[in-house]
């Protein structure tokens, strides 16, 4: 492995006795080199990241503050782009038809349904993300971190993110919130038309949380889907979706194209809940003045949905080596606590800090602890792992079908 990596690295350097246009070095080849060999390959090339840009705050983050040091650091210019979801897997499925010796981009950010669908149609390059020097501070034990709807990343993907789903109110409007999934089924009927949830990711994710919480719990669905399950657990959730619509904002004839519209539902005092797939969100957003500046975060206690985002590098991918270079940088201690940051992005972190040298622990205890915030040990007792992506599949299809 090593010699052809080396021949595919002299070709690329030179026209003479090679083809017209080689193959680009793939990440596997790449992982098998001394990581100063990696990070050789990666001085002066540009790496095109494929990334959801929804989000200002997140933009920022990688534009203003991760692009810069990657360039002053390791000579790498970081680009990213939008794509995500279904429009990456055509776009790479597009290019392994196509033949093409590269493609477009050389890292990608995904979880869950792509990742399942990149690793079974073979469009993502791999494994590498086990070498990466960066990654022996991540919280490998976490169920959280370790799986990605319940699939080992095998290292085809790094992790670089966590989040868990909470809901969001106002502490001013509504100072003793519902804790529980009944809780809250009794504060909708005596407050009509004052809660709705999203038909994107967090809206989806919380309808899969109460699917949990009216069948059993979380553990009921693991061990990959299952049909017989999941129609009968289907069953329950839209029963009770039927029996709560007459009590929904416009007694859900309509629902929120996705969360900043939902957000925007809230600020303006229709709604008195919003919701997040960040649990740090409502501070980040009340600071960014989307929100309410008393809004607050909660979790239910019947638990609540939580995952890690990675990042994969394609099968014709033009630069794993840049590639690899920005993965371990996300994983930095730097990175990890700069992202956590309320006034950032607030996105969790996938390191296991207890294992960090006393000053970065300092650091980020600093930032977990601040009293706007849903305590870390909260988080942690609530929280549910992803089950196999088709529930969240099927699940989103069946409610556009039968329930819009």
């Amino acid at each position: 492995m090593r010699r052809a990596v080396v021949g595919a690295l002299l070709c690329s350097a030179t026209v003479a006795g090679c083809a017209r246009e080689a193959p680009p070095v793939t990440a596997a080849q790449m992982a098998v080199l001394p990581w100063d060999s990696v990070l050789a390959r990666a001085r002066g090339s540009t790496v095109i990241w494929r990334m959801w840009r929804g989000d200002p705050a997140v933009n920022a983050f990688i534009d203003a503050w991760v692009a810069p040091r990657l360039l002053a650091q390791y000579g790498v210019t970081l680009q990213a782009v939008s794509g995500q979801g279904n429009e990456l897997v055509d776009q790479l499925s597009v290019e392994k038809e196509s033949g093409a010796a590269t493609g477009a981009a050389s890292l990608v950010w995904i979880n869950g349904e792509t990742f399942a669908a990149l690793r079974s149609r073979q469009l993502l390059g791999g494994p590498w993300s086990q070498v990466l020097p960066a990654g022996a501070f991540v919280d490998s034990a976490s169920p959280i971190i370790s799986r990605d709807f319940e699939q080992d990343p095998a290292g085809y993907e790094s992790p670089w993110g966590t989040v868990q789903l909470a809901l969001i109110h106002d502490s001013a409007r509504t100072p003793q919130p519902p804790r529980t999934l009944a809780e809250l089924t009794a504060w909708i009927r005596v407050h009509p038309g004052r809660f709705t949830y999203d038909q994107s990711f967090a809206g989806m994710t919380f309808l899969k949380g109460a699917m949990y919480a009216l069948n059993g719990g979380a553990e009921t669905f693991r061990g990959g889907f299952d049909s017989t399950k999941y129609l009968a657990a289907r069953t329950r959730l839209f029963t009770w979706l039927d029996s709560l619509k007459p009590f929904l904002w416009r007694k859900g004839a309509q629902y929120p194209v996705d969360v900043a519209a939902l957000h925007r539902l809230f600020a303006n005092g229709e709604i008195d809940f919003t919701m997040s797939n960040n649990q740090n969100e409502a501070v980040t957003k009340a600071l960014q003045g989307i929100l309410p500046r008393t809004s607050r975060a909660l979790v239910l206690r019947d638990g609540t949905i939580a995952n890690a985002h990675f990042v994969g590098i394609p099968f014709n991918a033009p630069n794993a080596a840049g590639a690899m270079v920005v993965a371990n940088f996300l994983l930095s201690a730097e990175a990890q606590l700069e992202k956590q940051r309320p006034a950032v992005w607030a996105d969790g972190t996938v390191l296991n800090v207890a294992r960090l040298p006393a000053a970065w622990r300092t650091k980020f205890d600093s930032v977990v602890n601040d009293p706007r915030l849903v305590p870390a040990d909260t988080l942690r007792r609530y929280a549910r792992p992803e089950v196999s992506p088709r529930y969240h599949e099927r699940l989103q299809n069946d409610w556009r079908r039968m329930m819009r």
